[in-house]
């Protein structure tokens, strides 16, 4: 393996040298050529070089090393295939399907669990992603020229062809704007989300269950068993963006209304496509194939249904019956599209519909003999339906729970009720005043009244969900999620609005959603009694007895950092699974994570096995956030491997559940001590007087609530205080800064309280290491992000806080913990980061030299720009762009810091 890395290493260096040669000799060709010699050599031969323009070639230098990375590891990953140790890629099918082999799991042992396995990946847009879209189509032009490049049977010349195709792409980009001038509103974030669902997913899918059957074969498993879709994986997409309206003002009920609309016809375009395709190339003639009974049956049915449409289909082709039979599909299809009510029978009444008629087609094939076609053409037709439907994707609503309660309240108030603030109501009151309204059956609304803005808001959305059930059916709708969900009566709520709004009667699920430690600490005893409530009860066979609770990692971190989050969410997932079990329910988890480890990022494969034993019941749905989207999805191969990562860990978590008769000893006890520990020194942190003066002053969140790179305000009210600010940028901006203290603080004081006060635990908890996924996982995110912060940077941050003598006592106890917890990871893992992390420095030493240089011009803009007054607005707002521009290029250079 040493071999191995040392050889992706080199390679790495070599394609480093030559993306920089190209970029270098584009800047030349163009006349930039001091920008040229910055890049090679971080010097300026002049001072004619603009700082807009450092900036620019910092933020591409960045992002093309990135690429250059991402190409390196698939590189890395196709070589091992080349040798047969297609095993020996992490994450990967065929290590599953190794690993299952070794262990004696029999094939339809294995099969059963890939059917099992649902994994729900669900886009979201957050301010993280400064890039614009045109600017991420062309790093995927450039990604492919770089698998081009790969090819070793090119020729001398179509090499410097491409060479001379990476410049000119490159001058394109430097010539493109990289940041949003405007703000991005909903639209453009959905319409990049559309992309992603329609032009990148369906090759993605398609991608990795070819992976899959090639993998099952090269490890000598029968062929014959993995040729049916009904032994793949289940892979649905969701999205927020038009449904989630927490602290959102501008997703209005019309703008979730269009987006369930625009998501429908996205769709029906896409299967439309998949059929025509289909019938272009299923040419097979009934003069030398017999047909078979039940395709004859079919064709003269459905053309009857049909009528003229049916007759006009079935002319062309007429010695081939299978194509003839896909044309009726598409003009039923077609019928369904122009939304024919005229006659029922000529549509589509949903996509279970087109199902069965292509396992019509299946059985028509596969009866004489012709499952070569069907595997071939056939298959990825019926995962195409399988996975997007006529709905693309599931769009979740969130909202909430105090926007739920002030909209209660505007109701009881225009009913005339006295005691309306059901905000302050005991929970006893809120949970008997919620039953006696659900038991009466009895509308407390009425449609034609208008009650207040929020309760206005969610009935009209609830109504507009309503009505999209009632013309196309329920597919299209995700879950309804309530964030900081408290108590029991938050849920209670939604069903009364559900009532209200006919919506009671569908298998839309009520998701819990705990954020906060307090709240995932709550969070069992609140499903406890949500699910013996009779209204759950009595819809538990209709959403099929399971329930989705949605776990938040951004905020309870923010609420009690990292190492209390993590754990605090470890235990929650267990207690939360037992409730479940008591009342014959599979919970399933909605991950909430981000990019960054701090939100719960990393490794799919990584983050799946670090999960409780027991906890992964075959379902799981996981946010794609902002900037991740790009990252993970952004090109089909890194898409391919991630997406295969996140469905065989799954399946994986099936046979471990299978195979675990008992919970392995850990040392949970050491853990508690840990987290309290490390909970203590952060709340003290927080708390420490001058802190969020600190926090204001030392960071760019001031900038990054005026910034371009989201429709969502940065804040859910507009109040400026800690509990008010989103999760989200409050990462990005201590990470920005290279404190990144959200990743890591609290450890330090966490191992050094443990292993002096309790030196038995501490010993039992470094021994886990070796054996605790969990733990080994949680120490590695939290070291990445230890070596993501850089003191000497973050010192001079926190220069910005003019407070002396508070920053004094910040920085100092910023410090202390810092080398605590390299060293404390240092000392349980047995060798120093710098020894077992060289990826990480190899990749963070091509880039501190610029990244110095920006952080330098960051920290002089920031200033200037807060010492302008608001009267000089033209000049504050050139400065913002400004720093736009250097946020967008330091977050490149730190390839994730949201």
């Amino acid at each position: 393996m040493a071999t191995t890395s040392s050889a992706t290493y080199e390679k790495i260096a070599q394609d480093r040298a030559f993306m920089l040669q190209c970029y270098t000799d584009m800047l030349q060709q163009i006349g930039e050529q001091d920008i040229a010699t910055w890049i090679q050599t971080d010097e300026l031969s002049t001072s004619s070089a603009s700082s807009e323009k450092l900036i620019q070639a910092s933020s591409i230098f960045f992002q093309l090393m990135t690429l250059v990375e991402e190409n390196a590891a698939t590189q890395y990953r196709r070589k091992l295939e080349n040798q047969h140790r297609e095993s020996a890629i992490r994450g990967s099918w065929a290590e599953a399907f190794a690993q299952w082999k070794a262990a004696g799991v029999h094939e339809d042992v294995m099969l059963e669990a890939m059917a099992k396995t649902k994994v729900i990946p669900v886009l979201t847009a957050h301010p993280t992603e400064a890039k614009r879209v045109t600017v991420i189509e062309i790093h995927r032009e450039l990604y492919l020229l770089l698998v081009q490049k790969e090819n070793t049977a090119l020729s001398k010349l179509e090499q410097r062809t491409i060479r001379e195709k990476i410049i000119q792409l490159l001058e394109r980009w430097w010539r493109t704007g990289e940041i949003y001038l405007q703000k991005p509103d909903i639209k453009d974030e959905r319409a990049n989300v559309l992309h992603y669902l329609t032009n990148v997913f369906p090759v993605v899918l398609n991608n990795m269950d070819q992976h899959i059957k090639s993998s099952w074969v090269e490890l000598g498993l029968d062929p014959h068993k993995i040729q049916h879709p009904d032994r793949f994986p289940h892979v649905q997409f969701g999205s927020w963006v038009g449904g989630d309206r927490d602290g959102h003002p501008f997703v209005t009920p019309a703008i979730t209304q269009e987006t369930l609309t625009l998501h429908r016809e996205a769709a029906l375009q896409l299967v439309h496509k998949a059929l025509v395709q289909l019938a272009r190339k299923l040419s097979i003639s009934a003069i030398t194939n017999p047909v078979p009974f039940v395709l004859s049956e079919a064709i003269s049915e459905k053309r009857g249904q049909l009528g003229a449409a049916g007759d006009k289909a079935v002319e062309r082709n007429h010695y081939e019956p299978w194509r003839q039979y896909v044309n009726l599909m598409l003009a039923q299809l077609d019928q369904t599209i122009a939304g024919n009510v005229a006659n029922a029978k000529a549509c589509y009444k949903s996509s279970r519909a087109l199902e069965q008629d292509l396992a019509i087609l299946r059985e028509a094939l596969t009866h004489h003999g012709l499952t070569g076609i069907a595997n071939d053409l056939l298959f990825p037709v019926e995962r195409t339906v399988r996975c997007f439907g006529f709905h693309l994707a599931k769009l979740d609503i969130r909202q909430n729970s105090a926007y739920h309660d002030k909209a209660i309240t505007q109701i009881l108030k225009a009913n005339g009720e006295v005691d309306c603030d059901f905000a302050s109501w005991e929970e006893a009151k809120r949970v008997s005043f919620l039953n006696k309204r659900l038991a009466e059956h009895t509308p407390i609304t009425d449609i034609t009244v208008s009650y207040g803005e929020e309760a206005d808001n969610v009935l009209d959305c609830y109504r507009a969900v309503r009505q999209h059930i009632h013309h196309y059916g329920e597919d299209g709708i995700g879950s309804f999620i309530i964030s900081m969900t408290r108590q029991l009566s938050d849920l209670l709520v939604v069903y009364l609005l559900m009532r209200e709004t006919q919506l009671l009667h569908t298998k839309i699920r009520v998701v819990p959603l705990l954020e906060t430690i307090g709240d995932l600490h709550h969070g069992p005893s609140i499903l406890d009694a949500f699910l013996q409530h009779p209204i759950t009860m009595g819809r538990a066979e209709r959403i099929g007895y399971n329930q989705e609770v949605m776990l938040g990692y951004s905020d309870s971190n923010k609420d009690g950092g990292t190492i209390a989050s993590k754990w605090n969410l470890y235990k929650a997932e267990r207690a939360l699974t037992e409730v479940g079990k008591r009342y014959q329910t599979a919970i399933y988890f909605f991950h909430g994570t981000g990019g960054t480890i701090s939100r719960g990022g990393g490794k799919y494969h990584r983050f799946l096995e670090s999960m409780p034993e027991g906890t992964v019941s075959g379902t799981l749905k996981i946010t794609v956030q902002g900037e991740s989207v790009a990252q993970l999805f952004g090109n089909p191969m890194t898409a391919r491997y991630n997406l295969s990562a996140l469905a065989s860990g799954v399946s994986k978590q099936c046979i471990r559940n299978q195979q675990v008769v008992v919970t392995p000893d850990y040392p949970f006890d050491a853990m508690e001590l840990l987290a309290e520990q490390s909970f203590e020194q952060y709340r003290d942190l927080i708390n420490t007087p001058g802190f969020i003066h600190f926090y204001s002053t030392a960071t760019c969140i001031d900038v990054l609530e005026k910034s371009k790179i989201g429709s969502r305000p940065a804040r859910r009210t507009g109040t400026r205080t800690l509990n008010d600010l989103r999760a989200i940028p409050w990462v990005f901006s201590w990470n920005l800064s290279r404190i990144a203290l959200t990743g890591w603080f609290g450890l330090g004081a966490g191992l050094h309280a443990l292993k002096q006060s309790h030196p038995d635990a501490y010993k039992r908890l470094r021994a886990s290491i070796e054996h605790w996924d969990f733990f080994r996982f949680l120490m590695i995110q939290t070291e990445t992000n230890l070596i993501l912060a850089q003191l000497d940077i973050a010192k001079q941050y926190a220069a910005l806080d003019d407070h002396q003598n508070e920053r004094a006592v910040i920085l100092e106890k910023l410090l202390t913990d810092y080398d605590r917890g390299m060293k404390g990871i240092a000392e349980l893992l047995g060798k120093p980061a710098s020894e077992r992390r060289v990826g990480q420095y190899d990749n963070l030493k091509w880039r501190n030299d610029k990244l110095d240089r920006l952080h330098q011009l960051h920290r002089q803009y920031l200033q200037q720009w807060r010492n302008l007054s608001d009267d000089d607005q033209p000049a504050k707002d050139a400065l913002l762009n400004k720093l736009l521009s250097l946020i967008n290029a330091i977050s490149s250079g730190l390839k994730n810091t949201g």
